[in-house]
């Protein structure tokens, strides 16, 4: 094949891999029960949290902890402890949603201004909207 081959199929190629997307519903994780579970000191720890438009309340290792939300776009927000106990706690947290599927979002997040220590992460939905309203 000669030159003007391969460049015509790297152009197709490349033409074909930017239609592709990934497809993001943020909004139907905004409000709900969800569970995220981590690798803490070589032991798999799991956090429950509730979240509505406007806190998140986590169940922690039997610590209960609140969070004010601040929506920044549909797919990042920014959560800020109301009763923060030291100096690391008053530090806002930044979450981005990477990508989403029917019951479960990957995201990734850090101390806001802090790029170097980016976290990713898979939560997954145990309730939605719907089911915390009928209580």
């Amino acid at each position: 094949m000669n030159q003007g081959g391969f460049i015509f199929i790297f152009a197709f190629l490349f033409v074909l891999g930017g239609c592709y997307s990934v497809e993001r519903n943020c909004k139907d994780f905004r409000v709900g029960t969800f569970s995220y579970t981590a690798l803490i000191n070589n032991e798999l720890q799991t956090s429950i949290f509730v979240r509505d438009t406007l806190y998140e309340i986590e169940s922690f290792q039997g610590k209960i902890d609140s969070s004010s939300i601040r929506w920044v776009n549909d797919c990042e927000f920014i959560l800020t402890k109301l009763n923060p106990k030291n100096n690391k706690d008053k530090r806002p947290i930044r979450i981005k949603i990477l990508t989403t599927d029917t019951n479960q979002y990957t995201f990734e997040y850090a101390s806001v201004g802090n790029n170097k220590n980016v976290v990713r992460g898979t939560v997954y939905k145990i309730k939605s909207k719907n089911e915390i309203n009928q209580r």
